[in-house]
C-alpha cells in the first residue's frame, strides 16, 4: 500500500515538474496578432506577457481609434495565447498524473 502511495507521490511531483517546465517554455512561444489593416501589431508570449506593440503613426492622431485598435488586437492575442497556454498545461499535467481510480475521466 505504501509503495503505491509513494509511487503516486512521485508521479505527482513529476507532473508538477512537467507543468513548471511547460510554463517556462511558454515564455518563449510568441503570438503575433494584428489589426485587419495591419496598422497595429502586438506580440505576446503564450503566458500572456506583452513583448511588443507596433503601430502606424497615423493612429497617434486619433486617440479613440488607437484605443479601439488596442482593445481589439490585444483581446484577440490574449485569447489565442490563453488557448495555447491552457492546452499545453493541461497536456503536461495529464501526462504526469498517476492512475488514481475514479479520477481517470477528469483529465480527458
Amino acid at each position: 500500500m505504501f509503495g503505491d502511495l509513494m509511487g503516486m507521490m512521485g508521479k505527482l511531483q513529476e507532473a508538477q515538474k512537467k507543468v513548471e517546465e511547460t510554463k517556462q517554455r511558454l515564455d518563449t512561444v510568441l503570438i503575433d496578432e494584428q489589426s485587419s489593416d495591419g496598422m497595429l501589431k502586438v506580440t505576446l508570449t503564450a503566458n500572456r506577457e506583452i513583448r511588443s506593440i507596433t503601430l502606424d503613426d497615423s493612429l497617434l492622431e486619433d486617440k479613440e481609434q488607437l484605443e479601439d485598435y488596442l482593445v481589439l488586437v490585444l483581446n484577440k492575442a490574449i485569447t489565442r495565447a490563453s488557448q495555447i497556454n491552457e492546452a499545453e498545461l493541461a497536456a503536461a499535467a495529464k501526462d504526469g498524473m498517476p492512475d488514481i481510480p475514479g479520477l481517470g475521466n477528469m483529465f480527458k
